[in-house]
């Protein structure tokens, strides 16, 4: 078991395994069934606070404070590539396609990489603070980030393009995801303990989900699009109905 704090886990496409991302540095998988340890990536030299499955399961990749993104062979445990930023990475998504990741930097800014090369392919600026979350629409077609500058905002993730900048949030934003019809965004607002749910086209606030009692860490939608999950330091996962 993890000996120190975990950062991010994230579930494998075929739903078998489950990685971890932890202060220790690592980045650890593990059978879902079996509960077994499977395999153990190391070798980022600061805490690994994103990880994310390329569509496929083939590649896992991990975002650090050590100013790296590391993409794995999840077969073999080999490091494939490592893409490097200049800044502290909090935040990596894959794209619905595979071809390219999207990383959140402390620096303000939205990197967009070619997974196959490891070479940056735009960079997308307009946060005023540390972008701590990514999320590529269903699509592919948008990429949608939280920031500790308290917006969400939606980008068009050929150009690089802002499009528009949501609004409302009273704290750090750490956490954006999609709905599976890709019509609406979630986003938690850490210490403003709230869920917000806006309309992805028109950038309106459709529901504000308040109930959890300390910051809300994560927000994520279940597959049918009918529930919002949220997690908190209140010790709670909330479950909403949103349709």
């Amino acid at each position: 078991m993890f000996s120190d704090e975990l950062l991010s886990v994230a579930w494998s496409p075929d739903g078998r395994f489950l990685a971890l991302g932890s202060v220790d540095r690592t980045v650890r998988v593990w059978d879902v069934a079996s509960g077994a340890l499977v395999r153990t990536f190391r070798g980022h030299e600061g805490y690994v606070d994103s990880v994310a499955w390329s569509p496929d399961g083939r590649y896992l990749a991990s975002g650090s404070r050590d100013s790296t993104v590391r993409i794995w062979d999840t077969a073999t445990g080999q490091l494939v590539r490592t893409p490097v930023e200049r800044h502290d990475v909090l935040s990596v998504a894959w794209s619905p396609d595979g071809r390219y990741l999207a990383t959140g930097r402390y620096d303000h800014k939205i990197s967009v990489w070619d997974a196959t090369t490891g070479q940056r392919v735009r960079t997308l600026e307009g946060h005023t603070n540390a972008v701590d979350s990514v999320a590529w629409s269903p699509d592919g077609r948008f990429l949608a980030s939280g920031s500790s500058d308290r917006t969400v905002r939606v980008w068009d993730a050929q150009t690089g393009k802002p499009l528009r900048t949501l609004e409302g949030h009273k704290w750090f934003v750490v956490s954006v995801t999609w709905s599976p019809d890709g019509r609406f965004l979630a986003s938690a607002g850490s210490a403003d303990r709230t869920v917000r749910v806006w309309g992805a086209i028109s950038g309106r606030l459709l529901r504000t989900l308040e109930g959890h009692t300390d910051t809300v860490l994560s927000v994520a939608w279940s597959p049918d699009g009918r529930y919002i999950a949220s997690s908190s330091d209140d010790g709670t996962i909330r479950i909403w109905g949103v349709r």
